[in-house]
């Protein structure tokens, strides 16, 4: 006997998958990959999960289909750029492009988008291809540029990345903003993209800061500290509920015993994964404050001494991107303590638009600009095959200070 096909989709039908996408969205913003599931999407529309399996088998196709979606929109601003006719502004209608669609998403124009927080927990090699053409056709934006097309690749792919991870970054703050200054926000982006913060340009010289906070030496916390970087390097990769104590104790090659030996229990484990990272930035930020004479050198030491440390390989810093899962208890005290850390950059910018030291760009930006590009720098090492601790600053945070197109 022949098997009944599936009718042709109508109109009601790519209605309802609509309605179900923009569900999903909402759930996996808020609880990732790992955390989202049909009964959640169900949920939020009064349905039974088995209505949303009728047009998504899986929670992975599901996931799948937000992303997607997301890279659509990316790709719509790409094609809008390829119009222009220099890199400068293939950039600006780039730029300006996606502030308008998060504009239009704040007024109920538009859809929400996925954010790509753990999109490397869906494993759907459609996605991952997606994900990589993406980043080729913004590349290929910017390779207008004679000086861009001059670079080697590990600073072409490099700066993409830090471009990306910017535009990324922005939903963590530009809700803080009214909608109507969307236009304006991206001015000011464009500014320091194109221009830099540097005052002046080709005198990249970060001081070496004393040593970062170092891994304990008695046995005991040395058994602690492998378990911290198993959690963290696992977290950067698949979020917070990816990283179940099964996962980081198959990572050591140990039992759930041996976990809960060293551990209380796995949030135990996550908040002093983040305790550290914050403890990292901070000790940064306070040696740059005591050894550097202007806000520049203030600042240019910071970025070089966080992202040789989070290049090295041994102890990476959690991305703040981890939070997106993370119960709300420990949630709240982490944005808080992350935003503090993003208004002492801030007052660095200040203070080097007041000595000349930078450019008098918008300090509220800059700052939440660099503590993207620290954010991001956890996997630039998959875009920018070539990065180590010892280019990673010169590739990948000096372009910031001088401009994405800087030769």
């Amino acid at each position: 006997m022949a098997t009944r096909s599936r009718p042709e989709p109508t109109k009601k039908f790519h209605k309802r998958k609509d309605m179900i996408l923009r569900a999903a969205v909402e759930v996996l913003n808020k609880k990732g990959v790992k955390g989202m599931t049909l009964a959640d999407v169900a949920s939020k529309l009064d349905l039974v999960p088995t209505a949303v399996m009728y047009y998504f088998r899986s929670k992975e196709e599901l996931a799948a289909s937000c992303f997607h979606r997301s890279i659509e929109v990316y790709d719509t601003l790409a094609t809008q750029a390829e119009q222009a006719r220099t890199a400068r502004e293939a950039l600006e209608a780039f730029v300006r492009g996606f502030f308008e669609h998060r504009r239009k998403i704040a007024i109920g124009e538009a859809d929400q988008m996925a954010v790509f927080n753990d999109v490397r927990a869906v494993h759907d090699p459609g996605v991952g291809k997606a994900y990589e053409g993406m980043f080729r056709r913004t590349r290929s934006l910017l390779m207008k540029s004679r000086e861009f097309s001059n670079l080697e690749r590990v600073d072409c792919n490099a700066r993409i990345h830090l471009l990306l991870s910017q535009l990324f970054w922005s939903v963590v703050w530009i809700d803080h903003y009214d909608a109507d200054d969307y236009g304006r926000l991206a001015d000011h982006a464009l500014d320091i993209l194109e221009s830099g913060l540097a005052h002046n340009r080709g005198k990249w010289s970060p001081q070496t800061l004393p040593s970062l906070p170092a891994s304990p030496s008695d046995r005991s916390s040395e058994s602690r500290e492998t378990f911290l970087r198993a959690a963290t390097v696992l977290i950067n990769e698949q979020g917070y509920l990816g990283a179940s104590v099964q996962k980081i104790s198959e990572q050591l090659n140990v039992t759930k015993g041996a976990f809960y030996h060293h551990n209380d229990a796995k949030d135990d484990l996550v908040e002093a994964c983040f305790a550290r990272t914050l403890e990292v930035m901070r000790h940064a930020q306070r040696a740059a404050a005591s050894s550097s004479k202007t806000g520049y050198e203030n600042l240019a030491s910071v970025c070089a001494a966080l992202l040789n440390y989070q290049l090295t390989g041994s102890a990476p810093l959690l991305r703040t991107s981890a939070l997106t899962s993370v119960p709300e208890n420990i949630h709240r005290q982490l944005i808080g303590e992350f935003d503090r850390i993003s208004g002492r950059f801030a007052l660095v910018c200040s203070d080097g638009i007041a000595d000349g030291s930078l450019r008098a760009a918008d300090a509220t930006i800059a700052a939440q600009m660099i503590t993207a590009m620290i954010n991001a720098s956890a996997e630039l090492h998959l875009w920018a095959p070539g990065v180590t601790a010892q280019n990673g600053a010169e590739i990948y945070a000096r372009p910031l200070f001088e401009g994405l197109l800087t030769k």
